[in-house]
């Protein structure tokens, strides 16, 4: 079944269009109503209908509008609208907007079930092609040209030779002009496994539509990489990593409703030069390998988790850094099992006196940094600088060593997360505090406390959602309707005063709010507590 939502500010309009057709036999179900086109496109922010049937003349947000916005940020969505014969000249002008079709009130019976089959055909061809094997069989074939791929693959690792990079680029015939570049790692969740296509191939059609919607005018290169699907995106502005973010989580959030696939994006750090990318690339991984902590489905940018982290290589031992990485991301049982590894590797290399010496400062060292570089000092995990390092030389058992390894592996683990939690409730805080200090601006928006914040809206919704139970829109409607109240009973203020007060321009949609909060007009509440 497609899903749709009928707009209109009159509720009998609207149920007379419900009962002018069986939906069900057409292959539709109405999914809701809206009254205008505010409430409609909150409403398709959160289900994302197939097809929109609105009318053009409604209060707050007219048609028109409304249909502008929805095509611009889903434009998957089919909108048809309707209206009256004096509006037929503006309403054939809505077609420029991408409205696929329009009708004449009064609503015809037999017109309106023409549009909405001709409407399914449309939807079915759609879905059709996206499902077709044979077309993500030729998708696959014509993306494997194979020493292009390797060379994009060695890029990102860091293997290909610096001397030869520029020949190598120009060869392929790849822009990598930049001048700026960030490397993003799309993962596939759960695939599909009642489809006949397999992952393979499920990857292939991704990336073909990844190509198609999330390539900067052609200059992004896109390519698959352990079953996974890399993006080497370039910037004219480091700042634009921001809105790269939140496209990508406006993509994710389409992929899921059009082909039910949960798709989670990585996004490494902005970087400015092609030697750099395998820097950008861990940090992508590292960003993809936190869904578990901040949802699939949706776009991850290692920037907004961790700004001020180092991403260099924290000691020249890959052992020793396995096990930082693992003090830092992975479980109780990753940190044991590195740590174990990293000692049987210095005792397979059976150091001699010196050289033992120099591996224990050289764990000092690389510890000190990893402090620093995540603002913690040496004493809170129990390794001052004053004792440490002569009692690692007292050490002389594998045991003694992993106990050691294993108590400050632990301290640390628990202030890294202590200090996750924290940063979180800080970050919460200073939204509430932006709210309550700019609540009666008309204009104010997610995307200024984001700005004030410094991250991008992704990452910003997700944090805020997870710590308060709220959208930040819901949040910012239940503050104002509180500081309403509150004007009400200690202010003898007219409504249309107060309305401007809250952050409310337009005097009568904000006694449609506030009705649709406490189920009374303002008025009517106010004479109640008189």
């Amino acid at each position: 079944m497609y899903s749709v939502l009928l707009v209109d500010d009159e509720e009998e309009v609207l149920e007379v269009i419900k009962k002018k057709l069986d939906w069900e036999a057409l292959g539709f179900e109405v999914a809701g109503t809206a009254a205008n086109g505010v409430e409609a496109l909150e409403f398709v922010e959160e289900n994302r209908p197939d097809v929109v049937l609105s009318d053009i003349r409604m209060p707050y947000m007219d048609g028109l509008e409304f249909a502008r916005q929805v095509s611009r940020l889903y434009p998957d969505i089919n909108i048809i609208i309707f209206s009256g014969f004096d509006d037929f000249e503006f309403a054939k002008s809505a077609i420029s907007l991408g409205v696929k079709d329009y009708l004449l009130k009064p609503i015809d019976t037999a017109e309106l079930f023409d549009i909405f089959k001709k409407t399914r055909e449309r939807l079915d061809e759609e879905r059709q092609k996206q499902n077709n094997i044979e077309r993500l069989q030729q998708y696959y074939a014509d993306s494997l040209p194979i020493l292009r791929e390797s060379f994009l693959i060695g890029l990102i690792v860091g293997t290909v030779d610096k001397k030869r990079l520029i020949e190598a680029v120009e060869g392929f015939g790849l822009n990598l002009t930049g001048p700026y570049y960030a490397v993003s790692v799309i993962h596939i969740s759960d695939p599909d496994k009642k489809s006949d296509i397999d992952r393979r191939l499920q990857t292939v059609s991704l990336q073909k539509t990844v190509e198609e919607r999330l390539t900067h005018e052609g200059r992004d290169i896109i390519f698959s990489y352990r079953d996974d699907i890399v993006s080497i995106v370039q910037l004219d502005d480091a700042a634009d990593i921001t809105e790269y973010t939140n496209e990508c989580d406006r993509f994710a959030s389409s992929i899921l409703h059009i082909r039910d696939m949960v798709i989670t994006f990585g996004i490494g750090r902005t970087v400015s030069s092609l030697t750099e990318l395998s820097s950008s690339y861990g940090g992508a991984v590292e960003a993809l390998s936190l869904r578990v902590i901040y949802g699939r489905g949706t776009a991850i940018n290692i920037a907004d988790i961790e700004p001020h982290s180092n991403t260099g290589r924290e000691w020249e031992t890959e052992a020793f850094e396995h096990v930082l990485k693992q003090i830092k991301l992975g479980s109780k049982d990753d940190v044991h099992q590195a740590i174990d590894k990293y000692i049987q590797a210095l005792i397979d290399a059976r150091p001699d006196s010196s050289r033992f010496r120099l591996h224990m400062m050289e764990i000092l060292t690389g510890f000190y940094k990893f402090l620093s570089n995540n603002e913690i000092s040496a004493d809170e995990v129990g390794i001052s600088e004053k004792d440490q390092y002569g009692r690692l030389l007292m050490i002389d058992s594998a045991q003694e060593l992993s106990a050691w390894f294993n108590d400050i592996a632990f301290n640390v683990r628990s202030i890294l997360k202590e200090q996750r939690n924290s940063a979180t409730r800080s970050f919460v805080k200073s939204a509430r505090d932006y709210v309550r200090d700019h609540y009666g601006d008309c204009d104010l928006t997610i995307n200024d406390v984001c700005s004030e914040l410094g991250v991008s809206a992704a990452y910003f919704s997700t944090v805020f959602k997870k710590e308060t139970g709220q959208t930040f829109i819901n949040y910012l409607t239940d503050y104002r309707m509180q500081e309403a109240v509150r004007m009400m009973v200690e202010q003898d203020e007219k409504t249309y005063v107060i309305a401007e007060k809250v952050g409310y321009a337009d005097a009568n949609y904000f006694s449609y709010v506030f009705k649709k909060q406490f189920g009374m007009s303002p008025t009517k509440y106010k004479k109640q507590q008189v």
